[in-house]
């Protein structure tokens, strides 16, 4: 299904799936969880993925992240390739182009929530004063620059989930996955969180790719998909 605010597709494509398909193995068979999976994202687009539990959504996620492979078909990230990939090439890419935004926050308790967000351009090895600026701006950005200091168990739900968003994006990745990234809140946290990854998107013209299980939140995005019984709606 699509709306009216439909990003022009002549805009470059940041991910490119091809044919993905992936089992997995259960008991004394291989069990088919994706199966001839195409979808491309455009630079700037919101896409949200829709489906019963257990459909594939989060598998797709996972594929298009890189931090899985498919047993048949193909990725491509940011115009590159990744067939074939080294795993340390893999993670090089998957730092340098994706943002990821989970359901449950995995932000680091000990770090303080400027430095959890600083984390993935230290990890690249900017110089930590480098990477805390960085950081400041996106805490500022999400509307938390007054919390910078306190730890992850000093914060609530809605404020974890975005300084997780701020972490997702300090490295200005061309596409930001998010697994069900309001499925722990409640629903006017996650209606403002929604909100939020909207307005980045508009502002700073990144794409997402968002698993939820809310259509009403789903509908605010430029694409909503479903995904059924490891296959991807044809409307991609």
């Amino acid at each position: 299904m699509t709306d009216a605010r439909t990003v022009n597709s002549s805009r470059t494509v940041v991910l490119h799936a091809r044919r993905l398909c992936r089992t997995y193995d259960e008991g004394a068979g291989r069990v088919p969880v994706l199966q001839d999976v195409n979808l491309q994202v455009h630079a700037g687009e919101m896409v949200a993925i829709v489906g019963a539990s257990g459909s594939g959504k989060s598998t797709l996620l996972h594929l298009l992240g890189l931090l899985d492979v498919p047993d048949s078909g193909s990725v491509d990230v940011a115009g590159q390739p990744t067939d074939g990939l080294s795993e340390a090439a893999r993670s090089h890419l998957r730092n340098r182009a994706l943002g990821f935004v989970y359901q449950f926050h995995h932000l680091l308790p000990e770090f303080s929530a400027l430095d959890n967000v600083a984390m993935p351009l230290i990890v690249r090895g900017q110089p930590r004063a480098r990477a805390r600026a960085a950081a400041e701006r996106l805490l500022a950005r999400v509307g938390l620059q007054q919390r910078a200091g306190h730890f992850p168990g000093q914060l609530s739900g809605g404020e974890r989930q975005r300084v997780a968003l701020a972490r997702a994006l300090v490295a200005e990745p061309a596409c930001v996955l998010a697994d069900e990234p309001t499925g722990n809140l409640d629903r006017e946290t996650a209606r403002a969180m929604f909100e939020l990854l909207l307005d980045i998107n508009r502002s700073l013209g990144m794409a997402f790719v968002i698993v939820t299980h809310d259509p009403a939140l789903a509908a605010l995005a430029h694409r909503q998909l479903t995904m059924d019984a490891g296959r991807l709606d044809p409307a991609c």
